[in-house]
């Protein structure tokens, strides 16, 4: 495919209503897994059981009345969004060919994430499993292994730390409403914009200390220590007011949840 044909067709993908529609969904279910994610951290916070990733969330809705179902729904409208980022990275026209080329990394790499939970939610509607902390610690193992592979498992820490903070920045500059065709009123747009501000750097947060913890993991040649976004909220307990902590950014997950429901309606396609 050339790249006329290639922009020619995610051209037609941006003016399909079904495209658009199924990635509004997607807000949505993302909305629900982030909110879900936020729930189990503070019951962690708590004292209780569960998993605060993206895993325990699927594990949480598959429990649920009709959860299979909405499992192949959360699949199928996260696998829409990621398709619809890939579509915005084809079609970006920035004259400033740095910022082009840094505008569609940053979209190939949300597409990537949002897929990615996609294929996690798949796994659990096909009634398997997956363990990210498992699955970090493996990969964690596996660099660690390989010539230059502190480096290697470094370099990986410090992008997802990279990726954190940007939530962060995004958060507290308010960057994210350039993105949005927000409402005239006054009282839902502060409503909604502050919903994304503390969402925004609550994910953030939890986001870095993943980083965090795959940097510890190289330092020290352990790759026990790598871990997902469960053990990355767990390891906030450890810490002074942790629990304190955990409890905030649970709280802060769902309002980023929330926030990614009125993200649906609002969000510029």
């Amino acid at each position: 495919m050339t790249t006329a044909s290639g922009k020619a067709a995610a051209s037609a993908a941006q003016n399909s209503t079904i495209l658009r529609t199924l990635a509004r969904v997607g807000y949505v279910v993302l909305g629900i897994v982030h909110i879900v994610i936020g729930a189990i951290a503070i019951s962690v916070a708590q004292g209780a059981g569960g998993e605060a990733d993206q895993g325990g969330a699927m594990q949480q809705v598959a429990s649920w009345p009709f959860g299979g179902v909405l499992l192949w729904v959360i699949a199928l409208g996260l696998f829409a969004l990621g398709i619809w980022q890939i579509v915005q990275a084809f079609l970006e026209r920035n004259p400033d060919t740095k910022k082009k080329w840094g505008y569609r990394v940053k979209y190939l790499g949300t597409a990537v994430a949002y897929i990615a939970i996609g294929v996690t939610a798949l796994v659990y509607a096909l009634g398997g499993r997956q363990d990210s902390s498992q699955s970090s610690q493996t990969l964690s193992a596996q660099l660690l292994a390989t010539p230059g592979g502190v480096f290697l498992l470094v370099l990986v820490g410090l992008v997802i730390l990279g990726v954190g903070i940007a939530f962060v920045y995004r958060g507290a500059k308010r960057s994210f409403e350039k993105h949005l065709d927000l409402p005239g009123s006054p009282a839902p747009r502060k409503g909604i914009v502050t919903f994304g501000v503390v969402g925004y750097i609550a994910k953030g947060i939890a986001v870095a200390v993943v980083g965090v913890l795959f940097v510890i993991a190289a330092l020290t040649h352990d790759p026990e220590k790598a871990g997902g976004l469960d053990a990355a909220l767990k390891s906030l307990v450890a810490l002074p007011f942790g629990t304190f902590i955990l409890w905030l950014i649970g709280a802060g997950l769902i309002v980023y949840g929330i926030f990614c429901f009125a993200r649906a309606r609002y969000a510029r396609m």
